[in-house]
């Protein structure tokens, strides 16, 4: 399958916002859809802030049909997912993370030290990547005591605060309830400079730094040399800025009809929202 027919050579989803409704739930639609993508030799991989500890409850609404099972020995019919923005690799099937783009400890210092200085009533937290979704040597989310989540299901281990710098991060959060995250990007990016890359995923007061020149993209190209997957004629689905990179470099890019601004720029398509069935509305042309 190639870009001259038209089909689509491999299927990028954003999850929160885009493949998942608002409840959390993959539609039967979707569902639908993405299984006649894998019938067709498709493969849709998972592009996400999420880290790969929370990504089964994602897959698990994707179950492999009894005709696939023999190309699907992992139970879902998603094989690899890009996480934290790109900064992580994670093969489902093995549950293996392939690659991770890790800030160094010099450099998470100096960042904390410039957030401290921007946004001095942050929380701050930091995402660390292990050997597998779930690696009981690695200490997955730490985050210091003013850290407030965004999200309903925390995970973390609370760390003082000189101890968030002492082992590498795939990810290092700043989250402040009182603004928005618009804000906070536009403070920081500008002190940060070639330090790190900035993005945010919500509007409610989170912004996250990692490797610069990491993102979603990236992940993907890191992905497709990894597993020779055919990345000539990607189809990407994203609602949020840290969908932008993968919506302008995928062939063609479909934002969500409630997206961020600067995703739907980004995009070739405005689909359907979340609770519209946006994805599926998309990928029926094709399968």
């Amino acid at each position: 399958m190639s870009a001259a027919d038209g089909s689509p050579s491999l299927v990028a989803s954003d999850v929160d916002g885009t493949l998942l409704d608002d409840q959390n739930r993959i539609t039967p639609a979707t569902v639908d859809a993405v299984t006649a993508a894998a019938r067709a030799g498709v493969d849709l991989v998972l592009a996400t802030g999420r880290p790969p500890r929370w990504i089964a409850e994602v897959t698990d609404q994707l179950p492999v049909p009894p005709d696939l099972a023999a190309a699907r020995p992992g139970g879902s019919l998603v094989r690899y997912a890009v996480c934290a923005n790109g900064a992580i690799v994670y093969d489902l099937e093995n549950d293996r993370i392939l690659h991770a783009a890790e800030l160094e400890v010099p450099r998470l210092r100096k960042l904390i030290e410039i957030l401290d200085e921007v946004l001095p009533d942050a929380g701050l937290a930091a995402e660390r990547a292990g050997a597998s979704a779930h690696d009981s040597a690695t200490r997955p989310f730490v985050a210091t005591s003013g850290y407030e989540h965004a999200w309903l299901n925390p995970d973390h281990e609370l760390v003082d605060d000189v101890d968030l710098a002492d082992a590498p991060a795939v990810k290092l959060l700043a989250r402040a309830p009182q603004m928005r995250s618009e804000e906070m990007a536009e403070l920081l990016v500008p002190a940060v400079g070639d330090l790190a890359a900035v993005t945010f995923s919500t509007s409610n007061g989170l912004v996250e730094l990692a490797v610069p020149d990491t993102h979603k993209a990236s992940g993907l190209l890191t992905l497709a040399h990894l597993r020779d997957l055919p990345i000539e004629a990607v189809v990407a689905f994203g609602d949020m800025p840290n969908d932008v990179e993968m919506l302008r470099w995928a062939h063609h890019g479909v934002a969500m009809g409630h997206g961020h601004p600067e995703a739907i720029a980004a995009a070739d398509e405005v689909a359907p929202s979340n609770n519209d069935d946006g994805v599926a509305s998309v990928l029926r042309r094709h399968f």
